[in-house]
């Protein structure tokens, strides 16, 4: 079974995102650090694609989609932004160490969530941006 879940392209919409989350995965048995991880990282991605792909414009719908497959949690994250997909492969993390120095906040979302899930995928196709995020349970 797949849930689904559609948001207007705004951060305080994150909220909610977060609460239809922690209601689906709360069927799955998992502990709440592993639970909390899961919820962090899609909102991570969420908040990504709500500033950098739609540029917070509110007439721009994400939808979210949680389903199992073979013991393999797959989140879906579909927006139809004005930016090209992120290539995820060209991606290297900041140094963390420089970040401290300087105080600069944020630049360590994808950080994040490649420490958290299993596997990313990233493709656009049809106009849209789709974001798959997989955890192995």
């Amino acid at each position: 079974m797949k849930h689904r879940f559609k948001i207007p392209c705004g951060t305080q919409h994150l909220k909610d995102v977060r609460r239809f989350l922690n209601k689906v995965l709360s069927n799955y048995n998992l502990g709440d650090i592993d639970q909390n991880a899961l919820v962090l990282a899609v909102d991570e991605v969420c908040a990504n694609v709500i500033i950098h792909s739609c540029y917070l414009n509110p007439d721009m719908v994400v939808e979210l989609t949680v389903g199992l497959e073979d013991r393999m949690l797959i989140f879906e994250i579909i927006d139809q932004g004005g930016a090209s997909g992120f290539d995820i492969s060209s991606y290297r993390g900041p140094d963390i160490d420089k970040l401290i120095k300087t105080g600069k906040k944020g630049g360590v979302g994808i950080m994040l969530v490649r420490k958290i899930m299993d596997k990313i995928e990233m493709v656009s196709q049809n106009g849209k941006n789709i974001c798959r995020l997989y955890k192995n349970l």
